[in-house]
């Protein structure tokens, strides 16, 4: 793992994750929807919220996801699961002119793969200002619901935009999903938000945020106007 500048001068495709990767991770946007997969959990299970915590922690740590879990071992309706979870106030997000700046810079082609779902990855962009920075955006509905860090949804990902991994980056704070990410043949960068990480082969570079990495990436650059 690098502390140093990051050459990426090969990559034609920058792909990002959605939550606590664009915005700050002290942003209380997944503190919203983790509260709300707890009370989808008590419901579902009729458990209290001690009970209903312990469950989501379980499925996260054995399936890769709590929604994995949900649906392997609970049978949810997932679209009724994401549209409760992601009932959240957006407004805490607030515009971010300086990473839309560098994104608008960056040669090649630019999405979003979220395990969140397309509305939230919608509502998410509109807020912080980023929506005309991106080519597409991929959310777990056109993963067919199978979640990061499963191979499936990275190939689903990769077929449906011709994405060539060797020439690629991915931007996570998730080093499960960097790790097969790394494994397909991605550069991986990792997002930590100033939680320092233990150094691991599968994350090549790391950065508290965007714009620190940014700030210092030595690479081929040019001006691009923002997409419709």
């Amino acid at each position: 793992m690098s502390a140093r500048p990051a050459d990426l001068s090969h990559v034609d495709t920058w792909v990002f994750d959605l939550d606590n990767t664009l915005y700050p991770r002290q942003t209380p946007v997944m503190s919203q929807v983790e509260a709300r997969m707890t009370e989808f959990i008590m419901r579902a299970h009729d458990v209290d919220a001690e009970r209903a915590h312990l469950i989501r922690d379980e499925y996260w740590r054995d399936y890769g996801t709590t929604l994995n879990g949900l649906m392997r071992r609970d049978g949810v309706d997932v679209a009724a699961f994401l549209d409760f979870v992601h009932d959240i106030d957006h407004s805490v997000l607030e515009p971010d002119a300086a990473l839309g700046a560098h994104l608008s810079g960056l040669e090649g082609r630019r999405y979003v793969y979220t395990n969140g779902s397309f509305r939230h990855a919608e509502r998410t962009l509109e807020r912080l200002g980023l929506s005309g920075h991106f080519d597409d955006l991929f959310g777990i509905e056109a993963a067919q619901y199978r979640p990061k860090p499963g191979r499936e949804g990275f190939e689903a990902f990769g077929t449906r935009f011709g994405v060539v991994p060797r020439s690629s980056v991915m931007f996570e704070d998730c080093t499960r999903n960097l790790q097969t990410a790394a494994g397909l043949g991605y550069t991986t960068v990792l997002i930590h938000g100033g939680s320092a990480p233990a150094p691991a082969d599968h994350v090549h570079h790391a950065a508290d945020d965007l714009s620190a990495f940014f700030g210092g990436l030595r690479t081929v650059t040019a001006p691009r106007k923002a997409l419709p």
